[in-house]
């Protein structure tokens, strides 16, 4: 008795045409190298994620032209001579940005650095546990009406801030003469009184940045830290704050820097009896102390843009860590 042949499988290629039959295409021919070489890679497929950034190209022609092209003019100007100098301008220099880091110059931007300082820190304190309080609030009323006036307030600056803590704590102003406060050393067109205008749209703009912050917070956190016998102020000493610490950090930066920009609120109420950079800058443009020191304004805007960028570079890394944890 005999038994039929168990039949073997074909090649893998002969199944795909490649096993020598006459009419079927090998892929070693030309027809079926052009046909690989139209087939997309996986490494040059271009989708509708590839041209995503296309969305954002007006939005990086808006940054080129407002704040690139003014940053390089900025930074040509501060190492050129002015146009009324004697040799005509444009002649590189370095006195520009030498002078911006002496006397009266170097004086204003320590006390820009000191105000902003200040603010932030008191700023950051004071917007913390206000922040808290419309985190954690069951009142869903009040929490929108906090954070839309906190939005308003963050924003509203200016001259009609000036004016509204002039009629008020002014020294002819009715909270002024109500209390008595000019009897007790105060004075609005000080470098304090400065600081008081400034908390009135740090502290929101504060309560606004740290607040999803706070609502990241997992509840489970503080459920386990009081399970195991953690008091409130051991549960925000060793579980909330150290989470928050990059986000804290990176608001304390971000007062800084709206501080540290200010200038229509300070320049309608101080003028110059606060030293400040913004206020030098200013005075240099418009000559109001010397004629000609335009290219100077231009090395004090590229000391402020150098300080921005230490700020910036602080605030970034800062963000993403916060990111990380509160994800």
């Amino acid at each position: 008795m005999t038994t039929a042949p168990t039949p073997v499988p074909a090649p893998a290629s002969a199944a795909h045409g490649g096993g020598g039959h006459p009419g079927s295409a090998s892929p070693s021919t030309p027809a079926a190298t052009a046909a690989a070489a139209k087939a997309p890679r996986p490494g040059k497929r271009r989708g509708p994620r590839g041209r995503a950034w296309l969305a954002a190209l007006p939005l990086l022609l808006f940054f080129v032209i407002g704040f690139g092209l003014p940053a390089v003019a900025i930074a040509i100007g501060a190492f050129t001579t002015s146009t009324d100098a004697p040799d005509g301008g444009g002649t590189f220099t370095t006195d520009n940005l030498t002078g911006s880091l002496q006397g009266a110059y170097f004086t204003a931007l320590w006390g820009s650095v000191k105000l902003s300082l200040l603010t932030a820190l008191i700023a950051t304190v004071v917007g913390l546990p206000l922040a808290q309080a419309v985190a954690t609030s069951r009142f869903r009323v009040f929490r929108e009406a906090v954070l839309s006036a906190s939005g308003v307030l963050a924003n509203f600056g200016g001259v009609p801030l000036a004016f509204m803590f002039v009629a008020t704590l002014g020294n002819a102003g009715e909270v002024t003469k109500q209390f008595g406060l000019t009897s007790h050393g105060w004075s609005l067109y000080t470098f304090s009184g400065l600081s008081v205008v400034y908390l009135y749209f740090l502290v929101p703009l504060m309560v606004i940045t740290i607040t999803p912050a706070l609502e990241g917070l997992r509840v489970q956190w503080r459920e386990a830290a009081y399970n195991n016998g953690a008091t409130v102020v051991q549960y925000w000493r060793h579980v909330a704050l150290p989470v928050l610490a990059p986000s804290l950090l990176g608001g304390f930066v971000l007062l800084f820097g709206a501080s540290f920009a200010a200038y229509a609120t300070a320049e309608a109420m101080v003028g110059s009896s606060v030293p400040l950079i913004s206020m030098q800058i200013g005075d240099a443009l418009s000559g109001n102390v010397l004629v000609g020191q335009g290219n100077l304004a231009l090395a004090l805007g590229l000391d402020m843009i150098v300080v921005a960028c230490l700020v910036m570079a602080v605030y970034l890394p800062l963000q993403r860590r916060s990111a990380k944890w509160l994800a």
